[in-house]
């Protein structure tokens, strides 16, 4: 993917109710043609879906980004799984002793991670 392919689909993620096509090629400031080969790649790597869209009786496309897997390491601090995955708690998510830990686990497991990224290894 160009960058240009990164920044149609970063402008179509960050509307949940999508972009217009006729709208899109405008925004990336490139022609509408150019913008049809953009779109068309998102389509083949399925990271866009275009429904039709009639906007003042001129058909045009709405494209609304797809939702991809969840990251999975996104739920880990460490080894710790979030508490939240299996809580039946009715808390209020600031005040949360166990979200809490959790989140200081991730923060010192980031740390870990970025000082043993930064050190030179010994060969």
């Amino acid at each position: 993917m160009t960058g240009t392919d990164e920044d149609a689909f970063r402008i179509i993620a960050a509307s949940p109710e999508g972009v217009l096509q006729s709208e899109l090629w405008k925004i990336l400031g490139v022609d509408s043609r150019k913008c049809s080969r953009i779109v068309k790649k998102l389509l083949d790597t399925n990271r866009v879906e275009r429904i039709e869209y009639r906007q003042d009786g001129i058909k045009t496309f709405r494209l609304i980004a797809r939702k991809g897997p969840a990251d999975p390491y996104c739920l880990l601090a460490g080894d710790e799984l979030i508490p939240c995955i299996a809580c039946d708690e009715d808390c209020v998510v600031d005040e949360c002793n166990d979200l809490l830990d959790w989140m200081y686990q991730l923060a010192i497991s980031d740390a870990e991670e970025s000082t043993s990224e930064s050190q030179p290894s010994e060969e």
